[in-house]
């Protein structure tokens, strides 16, 4: 009789490992009774000063062989996680340990019940969409960083570096030029996205499903800058006008510049992430709780 495939599970952890310790402990101590071997990378078992035990892999890469990524983190932990596993189909599990969770699947206070139905893949599976980001051929970066091609899963911030003067930054949608705003900076966000940085801009909150991505102002020096939500199948085009060269980040990490003069690229791909949630779960109930909370 041929031998079931081993059952091997990914874990990404807090960047605070005592938040996690007790967690990540009853984790390992249920897979092993269900016959799943969780791995831990080389940063994940020095973080946590872990020893070899049954059922754990340490100092393992990060494999797309597995059945599921579980996630003991916030929001910057879980979007580590999706990016990591981008376009492999490999979902993401988390259990909240940050400050609002948005993308996570459960609350600490579940994770008895969160980690038994991880292990048994009782969940749905919820597909997110990106923005690629990459840089056109541009005789004004010749010889400069470069940022190279990126995915966010839930925003890319392009700001003004920190004690320089307000950037003046153009934009164009399909090559037809939208507006050019003096302000700090602008993002771009996808739906999942939607309630993070743009939404502290003002930006509108955009349900998971809606195929589009938004562009928002951040501290714009204008009366008439406004939000603007973009068709999917229309590529955004950024143009820095200042004098001085602009941040990039992708999903809150340091991703770059942009030069003086130099421009980038932004378009929306759908199903790249896929995250794990309860069934009958519904974004509004998630915006409801999350921020209804944080409100009262």
């Amino acid at each position: 009789m041929r031998e079931s495939p081993a059952r091997q599970m990914t874990v990404f952890t807090h960047r605070r490992p005592d938040d996690t310790r007790a967690a990540l402990e009853l984790l390992a101590e249920r897979a092993a009774q269900a016959g799943v071997t969780l791995r831990l990378d080389e940063e994940e078992t020095a973080k946590l000063g872990l020893s070899a035990a049954p059922g754990l892999l340490l100092d393992a890469p990060a494999s797309d062989d597995v059945e599921l990524c579980i996630v003991l983190g916030g929001d910057g932990t879980i979007l580590r996680a999706l990016q990591r596993y981008a376009n492999t189909g490999v979902p993401v599990f988390a259990i909240n340990f940050g400050e609002i969770g948005f993308l996570a699947t459960v609350e600490p206070q579940d994770i008895e019940d969160g980690i038994c139905r991880a292990l048994n893949g009782d969940f749905e599976l919820l597909r997110l969409p990106a923005i690629v980001l990459d840089r056109p051929d541009d005789p004004a970066t010749s010889g400069r960083p470069e940022i190279g091609w990126q995915t966010a899963i839930n925003d890319i911030a392009i700001h003004r570096k920190v004690g320089e003067r307000v950037a003046e930054i153009s934009y164009a949608l399909d090559g037809e030029e939208a507006g050019s705003v003096r302000c700090d900076g602008l993002v771009v966000a996808t739906p999942a996205g939607s309630t993070g940085y743009n939404l502290a801009n003002g930006g509108p909150v955009m349900a998971w499903g809606v195929a589009g991505f938004v562009v928002s102002f951040i501290a714009p020096h204008s009366m008439t800058a406004r939000a603007l939500v973009v068709a999917p199948d229309d590529r955004l085009t950024i143009h820095n006008r200042s004098h001085e060269p602009l941040d990039v980040a992708v999903d809150g990490r340091p991703a770059g510049e942009i030069p003086s003069g130099g421009r980038l690229q932004a378009r929306f791909v759908d199903d790249v992430g896929t995250i794990a949630q309860l069934p009958g779960s519904s974004f509004y109930r998630r915006l409801r709780e999350k921020f209804g909370r944080l409100a009262s």
